[in-house]
């Protein structure tokens, strides 16, 4: 990745956004943000047509890379069960350091209320991937109902995540995996 001093100002907004708005909130004002960034917002205006279409764009922008942290690669070995596992195992390890929050996208769901607003649908798209890599896993795995455990797996990742970024519970200590685990031993997943 570019320097901040060399980077263009799209990406100076789209970094600045993404720090700015996983730590503070959706609510950052424009003038925080530019200021944030070293961009006027004029420049802004002209890269973006509102904040709101910044938001989004720093989403749409974060999702590969956070699912790429998240999710084990295409050539990763491992039965469905072990892939599905990671995930968890990999959200753990994130929810330990100092400046995690919680998912982002799930965050940003959260704050707007909005299901139309630009940021909403993105944010709905990175939480869909996730739910339906673990329905092709569990097609994959043998479950019983794959897309009811899909759903019960997003409603332990999404409730663990919003705790742990809440900092009103801990994630190293194992329980998440453990309670995924005895879910997929009840689907039937291998």
């Amino acid at each position: 990745m570019a320097t901040k001093d060399k980077a263009s100002p799209r990406d100076r907004l789209l970094d600045a956004a993404a720090e700015l708005f996983y730590r503070d909130g959706v609510s950052i004002g424009v003038e925080a943000l530019c200021r944030s960034a070293g961009v006027s917002k004029r420049s802004m205006y002209q890269l973006f047509d509102s904040k709101d279409e910044v938001l989004a764009a720093s989403l749409e922008r974060r999702a590969p890379g956070y699912a790429a942290r998240l999710m084990p690669g295409p050539d990763d070995a491992g039965t469905p069960r072990e892939r599905i596992l990671y995930v968890f195992e990999q959200a753990e390890k994130a929810s330990t350091q100092p400046e995690y929050m919680g998912c982002p996208f799930l965050a940003a769901l959260v704050e707007l209320k909005d299901p139309e607003h630009p940021a909403s649908v993105v944010a709905r798209a990175a939480k869909e991937t996730l739910q339906d890599a673990f329905r092709a896993q569990a097609e994959l795995g043998g479950a019983h109902d794959p897309a009811l455990l899909a759903r019960q797996l997003m409603l332990i990742f999404d409730g663990a995540s919003a705790r742990a970024g809440a900092k009103v519970e801990t994630l190293d200590d194992g329980l998440m995996t453990q309670t995924v685990a005895i879910l997929l031993d009840a689907a039937g997943v291998k």
